[in-house]
């Protein structure tokens, strides 16, 4: 059982500067608990130059404002933390919910597309999304125009998962307010930021990513090329998901992307029964071939020596795997890790999908 006192550690150790999930969880693994890692990671990171942990006063806040949205944190060793997500490298490592958590167990999938959809596409939404939830699975989207909220509305009766990209208590689009109530009060919301976060452009991918993880398969009804659903699709893919797509006219742009996908390697869906087929007794071997895997995490030395000095002095501001890292260096796989940890909380690294790093 999670003490107060370490879970609030844990909330104050995420909020503060350049700590991500990757990061987070390094952090836990070397020092064993989050109250121990507050202590030393001014030090840790100071190395890089001045430091100082999220202040107290406003994570206090922020619990306060997660109990007055209604809302509860889920961590990432709670029994109820769903498995898939929990196996990404990028996976939050806390979470805030409304509704039902234990739904996040069940096989799940994710129906994205676009938000200027067409009415065919729309009515096709609905009805996948309705024989998934009929069949037992349920439904995970964004909550966006479109495909995304057809495919909440018609899995409402069977279960479905809304993840925002904002603050559990911001309803985003507006238009879809009652929407985002129904599904945290007959389903499950979920949100990665913290209480009062508006929506900006580059919490979106954030959100992607956790759609696709919590899911055996992604299916893209209709997207056109860069849009969102594509990212989507993408992690998906990186994470070694299911990616299957409803097949289009090439005349029609929003049709597109689903196209590119199919010829990408996505398996192409007509209909219900062809998801179920895919991901009943998903064992993480997909048929789609449309991933890219991703690099693997060791444990922390207690100790650096030269590595920091020596990995920046290999980055670039274009991505790079780190197993490339390691054997350019010729350090070993935790001397690197750790001193890519180092230039991550002196805010001079940015990491990418699938194990990439790159110079920020």
């Amino acid at each position: 059982m999670l003490g107060q006192d370490e879970a609030f550690a844990r909330i104050r150790l995420l909020r503060s500067p350049n700590v991500g999930p990757v990061s987070y969880r390094q952090l836990l693994r070397r020092f064993g608990d989050a109250q121990a890692a507050l202590v030393a990671l001014p030090d840790l990171a100071g190395r890089g130059g001045a430091y100082r942990v999220a202040d107290e006063g406003r994570v206090a806040k922020e619990v306060a404002a997660v109990r007055a949205a209604g809302a509860r944190y889920l961590f990432h060793d709670s029994p109820e933390y769903p498995a898939l997500l929990g196996e990404l490298d990028s996976a939050p490592p806390i979470l805030t919910c409304r509704g039902d958590a234990a739904l996040a167990l069940r096989p799940c999938v994710a129906i994205v597309g676009a938000r200027n959809a067409s009415a065919a596409a729309v009515k096709l939404a609905r009805q996948f999304a309705g024989e998934l939830a009929e069949a037992g699975f349920v439904v995970v989207s964004g909550l966006a125009r479109g495909i995304d909220g057809a495919a909440h509305r018609a899995a409402l009766h069977g279960g479905t998962i809304g993840v925002i990209a904002s603050g559990i208590d911001i309803a985003y689009p507006p238009e879809h307010a009652d929407l985002q109530e129904e599904v945290a009060r007959q389903g499950l919301l979920l949100a990665e930021q913290s209480p009062g976060t508006e929506p900006l452009a580059r919490h979106f991918p954030s959100r992607n990513r956790i759609i696709a993880g919590l899911c055996a398969g992604t299916v893209v009804v209709e997207a056109a090329p860069k849009s969102g659903s594509l990212i989507t699709a993408r992690l998906a893919g990186e994470a070694g998901r299911e990616v299957m797509a409803v097949p289009g006219s090439p005349l029609d742009p929003r049709a597109q992307g689903c196209n590119q996908l199919i010829r990408d390697g996505a398996v192409l869906v007509q209909g219900a029964a062809d998801v179920i087929e895919l991901v009943t007794g998903f064992t993480g071997s997909p048929r789609s071939t449309f991933r890219e895997a991703a690099a693997s995490f060791e444990a922390l030395p207690d100790e650096l020596g030269d590595a920091p000095a020596d990995i920046a002095a290999l980055l670039t501001t274009a991505p790079v795997a780190v197993d490339e890292l390691i054997r350019q260096s010729g350090e070993s796989a935790a001397a690197v890790q750790l001193a890519l940890l180092e230039l991550e909380l002196a805010g001079k690294l940015v990491r990418h999908a699938a194990g990439r790093v790159s110079l920020s």
